[in-house]
């Protein structure tokens, strides 16, 4: 740990200084507690000289453990300018290793941070999530261009075990079969209201996700996102009926899928299969 990061006051104290609370608008809740944020930093790495963009740093609790880590580099993208002074102090303590970028994750091109901040190093992606936007930022990381070597995200406790569902729990859906078809998915830390500041009224939890050796094309992806969104639009129905509009009956016997099935039953490679005979 830098000496310069030893320093730094404790994070309620910098709160406190310069008069920042979190903003119900954009779903921030404060991880203050260091042994929470260094035990969240652990189980997303190791880094092993990796760059982690972490998305939503607020006052930088998760973003300071990040700074201790393994990593050869953070890069913290800030939506909210009133956290920027806060970061930036860290980024002076950091002696470099922090770099902190104001813009909206959801639009910035993470690729193109890597090549601006860190030589086009493979990246890492770590953040305790707005509860606002996390899924689309989950969906745009799973299926865009830029293909992170591991996440460590917390969401929701819901979200997340969505996520890491298997097939014919009540959460297995829509969320489980996009990420389990890139990654693997499970659930590494549960996290209590009480943790954050202010208490959120649910509880969160942190998922890992690694990729498959092998990634589904970008078309396959887009398809698998189309029956998806069919099947567990109308999931209490026979996949002859949800997927009536893709072909139904015929596009389940080309695939190799029971028609008379539903959708939360369906394992992932059933619906690629479903994906692969759109296609074909």
């Amino acid at each position: 740990m830098s000496a310069d990061l030893d320093h730094l006051p404790p994070l309620r104290e910098s709160l406190a200084d310069h008069g920042l609370l979190a903003k119900k608008s954009f779903g921030q809740h404060f991880l203050l507690d260091l042994n929470v944020t260094r035990k969240i930093a652990r189980l997303s790495g190791p880094f092993e000289g990796r760059t982690v963009i972490e998305v939503g740093p607020g006052p930088g609790g998760l973003t300071r453990a990040l700074v201790e880590s393994d990593a050869s580099k953070v890069i913290a993208v800030e939506k909210d300018a009133r956290f920027l002074p806060l970061l930036n102090e860290l980024a002076e303590a950091s002696g470099g290793k922090l770099v902190v970028v104001e813009a909206d994750a959801l639009k910035v091109d993470e690729q193109t941070l890597l090549t601006e901040h860190a030589g086009g190093a493979e990246g890492h992606l770590v953040s305790n999530l707005p509860y606002n936007v996390g899924t689309p930022l989950l969906l745009k990381w799973l299926t865009g261009p830029w293909r992170p070597h591991g996440m460590g995200l917390m969401f929701q406790k819901e979200v997340a075990d969505r996520v890491a569902a298997e097939p014919g729990s009540d959460a297995y859906g829509r969320l489980a079969v996009i990420s389990q078809a890139v990654c693997t998915a499970r659930v590494v830390m549960d996290l209590p209201a009480r943790a954050f500041t202010p208490p959120p009224k649910v509880a969160s939890a942190v998922v890992r996700l690694d990729p498959l050796p092998s990634r589904p094309p970008e078309a396959e992806l887009k398809a698998l996102e189309r029956v998806t969104a069919a099947a567990f639009g109308q999931r209490r129905k026979m996949l002859r009926s949800s997927l009536k509009q893709l072909g139904g009956a015929a596009l389940c016997e080309k695939a190799g899928v029971d028609a008379d099935a539903r959708a939360e039953v369906i394992p992932v490679e059933g619906f690629l299969r479903l994906a692969r005979a759109t296609l074909s």
